[in-house]
């Protein structure tokens, strides 16, 4: 499959998570200050379904080796994790502080690529150098 397709499943399902996300929080049931907890929880244990035991079973079936993965590799990916889940977790701080889908989730995915953009130089600069960077940008 073209990377396109995978990129157009990320903005559906990203798309999708901050409204479902507060419906399952608003729905949850009992104390409203706990039930963004409860969600948490849940969202917790579809990590674990969908980002544990699917590629575990994905590398089962292929054969591949439980060794060999660098320190760095796991460093790094671990900490992507962490920032996925304090991410998702801030996104029910802000929707149990009175704040809607449709803003909240505007403001996560028009500031998240301004981050990127910005570390994403940081990290791997320009091969022509910094000036090679356009004003549109």
């Amino acid at each position: 499959m073209n990377w396109v397709t995978f990129v157009l499943l990320t903005v559906v399902s990203w798309g999708l998570y901050g409204i479902l996300l507060h419906t399952g929080q608003t729905t949850m049931g009992g104390d409203p200050a706990v039930a963004r907890y409860k969600a948490f929880l849940f969202v917790g244990l579809a990590y674990f379904l969908t980002a544990v035991l699917a590629p575990l079973l994905l590398l089962m079936t292929k054969g591949a080796a439980f060794s060999g993965y660098s320190a760095k590799g796991m460093t790094w990916s671990l900490v992507a994790g962490i920032l996925g889940a304090i991410g998702a977790f801030g996104a029910l701080l802000a929707f149990g502080a009175g704040g809607k889908p449709g803003p909240v989730m505007s403001i996560i995915f028009a500031g998240a690529p301004v981050v990127n953009a910005v570390v994403s130089l940081i990290m791997h600069p320009p091969e022509g150098g910094w000036g090679t960077i356009k004003p549109q940008f």
